[in-house]
């Protein structure tokens, strides 16, 4: 008796069990076409997860420059410092959304 991962939520179960008590997805009754459309339903849960992701931090960039000019702060402010803060922030968080992304569309 070998342990499996359930496809539809990724937890361990018997290779034996019918269906997983996690879940209570039918393994034994699913085919190959579900398998694969359940595998492609969470490939696609995951990319709009990373796309959210990724439009929060290019708000939060694109806040840190609205607070910093807008809100005309001197260099030496706490204002300053934070609105600096959030567009790094910001932006490193993007490019790593955007590289998680690509590391998704690529896993097939």
């Amino acid at each position: 008796m070998a342990l499996i991962d359930c496809p539809s939520c990724n937890k361990k179960i018997s290779d034996k069990a019918k269906t997983c008590n996690h879940c209570d997805f039918a393994i034994g009754q699913a085919s190959n076409e579900d398998l694969q459309r359940k595998k492609n339903l969470k490939r696609f849960q995951q990319q709009q997860s990373i796309q959210n992701q990724s439009m929060l931090a290019m708000l939060l960039f694109i806040g840190g420059f609205a607070l910093m000019y807008w809100g005309t702060a001197s260099t030496d402010s706490l204002q300053y410092t934070l609105s600096i803060g959030c567009s790094v922030v910001g932006f490193v968080w993007y490019i790593i959304n955007r590289i998680r992304l690509i590391f998704v569309k690529r896993a097939d």
